[in-house]
């Protein structure tokens, strides 16, 4: 099978990694552009969130390149994300296209579809070198995390601009081509060190921001406009709510989600709204009590869960102390308007900090 997938940020070399591993040829997308998303918002229906017209340029561009099946997951639940893979295969069966599409539920919640399904994927392997494909990624997944954590550590106390970005894609294009859990270890001690050769200001104190949101545009940079590598040139270090590993554990290999952001929600949203829109509420007082400066809520134009989620923003930032700043994001919105209101907001986060704004500022 030529199997071909949505981008979304570090999964991307993992999706390719197993594919491979079972004998498939991946069609590998490249990394969305302005034309990609061009191409998905002309065929998707107009309310459609970007994560949708993104993954629909994506497959379009992957299916003119040869692919003649296309792998996807989604949540079950209400969020939408969940209905892409139907609606996503009948725009592109009304478009003339020919192809197989093989789409995930979570294992936890569904698991007799997620077998039928990961049968497809298998072909003639035996389960077991399936579950070693699958081992080997995640090893692989766990060191693209924490080069992604060290990068923006990195990157608000680098001396020149843009080295920690450059040592981070060199670190990730060393990654990519190893297949054995022996090379990935060995190479992930050689990418780090790549990447701890950055230059930086030890004396330096960045501010310290918070990232939440829907899944796909945090995970994304494409869908974000590239908010981490612009925040940490404007000396600010981030952190996500979201990395592929948390992912993994709190929402593919448990029913659960993340107990923690949960229950500090509780108090103000007491109920799953689908999506992270529950998590996005916890999240905020979790980087308040962390003694982080701000939060940037991302999420697409018309996703209810974040929806709900900034409904209570006003009262969250006031309770923890804490500003935050939501971005919802279409293929409308520009790039100079986002780099506009994320300087505003630095520049907020430290005046609160030198003392010169309240507290309820």
């Amino acid at each position: 099978m030529k199997v071909a997938f949505g981008h979304m940020g570090t999964l991307t070399p993992i999706m390719e990694m197993i594919l491979e591993e079972l004998g498939h040829e991946s069609v590998t997308p490249d990394r969305p552009t302005r034309q990609t998303l061009s191409l998905g918002a002309k065929y998707a229906p107009e309310f459609a969130c970007i994560p949708f017209k993104i993954v629909l340029g994506t497959y379009l561009e992957c299916l003119k390149r040869g692919a003649d099946t296309l792998a996807s997951g989604g949540g079950y639940g209400p969020c939408r994300a969940g209905l892409y893979g139907e609606l996503h295969g009948r725009i592109l069966e009304d478009l003339g296209y020919d192809f197989d599409f093989i789409f995930f539920w979570p294992p936890l919640k569904k698991p007799l579809h997620f077998y039928r399904q990961m049968k497809k994927l298998k072909g003639q392997n035996s389960w077991f070198k399936v579950w070693a494909a699958i081992k080997k990624a995640y090893i692989k997944l766990t060191v693209l995390d924490e080069l992604e954590i060290m990068a923006q550590q990195i990157r608000p106390r680098e001396l020149k601009a843009g080295s920690t970005s450059r040592a981070l894609e060199k670190a990730m294009t060393m990654m990519r081509p190893l297949k054995t859990a022996s090379e990935i270890r060995a190479v992930s001690e050689e990418a780090k060190a790549l990447l701890s050769q950055v230059a930086v200001d030890q004396a330096r104190q960045p501010l310290k921001v918070g990232i939440i949101g829907e899944i796909y545009v945090q995970l994304e940079p494409f869908a974000n406009f590239y908010l981490e590598e612009q925040l940490g040139h404007m000396g600010v270090e981030v952190r996500r709510s979201i990395y592929l590993t948390s992912y993994a554990h709190h929402d593919v290999l448990s029913t659960k989600g993340d107990m923690g952001s949960r229950k500090l929600a509780l108090p103000y949203l007491a109920q799953k709204v689908g999506g992270h829109g529950q998590n996005s509420v916890g999240d905020i007082i979790r980087y308040a009590e962390q003694g982080f400066n701000g939060v940037v809520q991302l999420a697409p134009f018309s996703c209810i869960p974040e929806i709900v989620a900034k409904s209570l923003v006003p009262r969250l930032s006031k309770d923890h102390g804490i500003p935050v700043l939501t971005l919802f994001i279409d293929e409308q919105t520009g790039a100079a308007g986002v780099q506009t209101r994320l300087e505003a907001f630095v520049d907020l986060m430290e005046q609160r900090r030198s003392g010169n704004l309240g507290v309820g500022a």
